[in-house]
């Protein structure tokens, strides 16, 4: 093993746990969200015999080993010398952030990691990517298998990124035998998240596309912390989803919430959706109003051969997320100050969804277009 980075800090003393006989687990996007969580908890696991943290930044778990870095930098295949599994966390999936540029980090991040992985002798790399891969299709069993095809399309925020780094992940076994990858797919992911998905839940109403029949599942990160830790100490492998049991049809949803839906005509909602979005008003591409459309809930049936039971059921997720949303306006996906709030409410909500030409023409103004 090379002597310690001259970067690293807070490393466990060698002799702590030297009776440990688990393995040596490397995280990306160790210091912030998922990569924190799984960090924390890897670190004070019995059965890790080491935990390697890599990210941009330091984070703030004392008990790992620390290299500050770049994930798309070649020199971190020498950071992963002694890992026996590497967790690959440092995806972007902001809202905000340039779609292009977004694309441009995850695939490049992620074949650097699976290159450097396979070099630095890794056995096996988990990699997180979301059920939203199945794609949300009317003709959807209720629930898939996890073995279902993968008919998601480019078209809804990151899904494009998951799908591609998905390919790359049932490519680098063939490039680099005995080169072992796990993906891991949470469902609708709460928990200090920010996704277009969470972002529904912030709205005066619930938006309803007429004729559809949409279904929620959700997974706390809590339990997709759990989840990758058990593929990381190798206890399951392959594909597999992550989420509460069963899933929760619309209506239950809007009784749960006490938030009443808004139904629209699908080309009236896709219409306006794709309007503000192609004018830079809202961050969410006319693609992720499939999911709440149709159904997408799978089944988690290979963690729970392998004795992994989630702790949160969808009706106390969603509690959680409700209490995350309060205080937050979102109109059409876009987030609200509470004068702007206050000033829509309901009907603005309205207006805002159908894009009229109003709305956009003044948006333009305002914003010199």
């Amino acid at each position: 093993m090379s002597s310690p980075d001259p970067q690293v800090r807070g490393a466990r003393n060698p002799s702590t746990r030297s009776a440990a006989r688990g393995p040596v687990v490397a995280v990306t996007g160790a210091a912030s969200g998922v990569g924190d969580l799984l960090t924390r908890s890897l670190a004070a696991s019995e059965e890790v015999k080491r935990v390697i943290a890599i990210d941009e930044r330091r984070g703030e778990v004392a008990e790992a080993q620390w290299h500050i870095l770049d994930v798309r930098d070649p020199a971190i295949a020498e950071k992963l010398r002694g890992a026996d599994v590497v967790v690959h966390l440092a995806v972007d999936l902001d809202l905000e952030t340039d779609p292009a540029a977004r694309t441009a980090y995850n695939v490049r991040g992620t074949q650097t990691v699976l290159t450097a992985a396979a070099a630095a002798g890794v056995r096996r790399v988990v990699l997180c990517t979301s059920t939203m891969v199945y794609g949300a299709l009317p003709d959807n069993d209720i629930p898939l298998s996890e073995d279902a095809e993968l008919n998601a399309t480019a078209e809804a925020t990151g899904v494009g990124d998951m799908l591609e780094i998905e390919r790359l992940g049932r490519r680098a076994p063939r490039a680099h035998p005995g080169l072992n990858v796990t993906v891991v797919r949470p469902a609708v992911l709460v928990g200090g998240t920010d996704t277009a998905l969470t972002r529904y839940f912030e709205s005066p109403r619930l938006l309803v596309v007429a004729g559809s029949r949409p279904t929620w599942q959700f997974c706390h990160v809590d339990d997709l912390v759990s989840a990758l830790e058990y593929a990381a100490l190798e206890k399951v492998d392959g594909e597999l989803a992550v989420g509460c049991e069963g899933w929760l049809e619309q209506e239950e949803v809007e009784e749960l919430s006490g938030i009443r839906r808004m139904e629209l005509p699908s080309a009236v909602a896709l219409g306006a959706a794709a309007r503000l979005h192609r004018i830079g008003l809202t961050p969410s591409p006319a693609g992720d109003l499939a999911y709440t459309m149709h159904p997408w809930v799978v089944s988690v049936g290979r963690l729970h051969d392998a004795g992994w039971r989630p702790k949160w059921t969808n009706d106390e997720v969603l509690a959680a997320l409700l209490a995350e949303a309060e205080g937050r306006h979102t109109v059409a996906g876009r987030r609200l100050g509470r004068k702007d709030a206050t000033a829509a409410g309901a009907a603005g909500a309205t207006v805002a969804l159908l894009g009229t030409a109003a709305l956009v023409r003044q948006m333009r103004k305002r914003r010199g277009l």
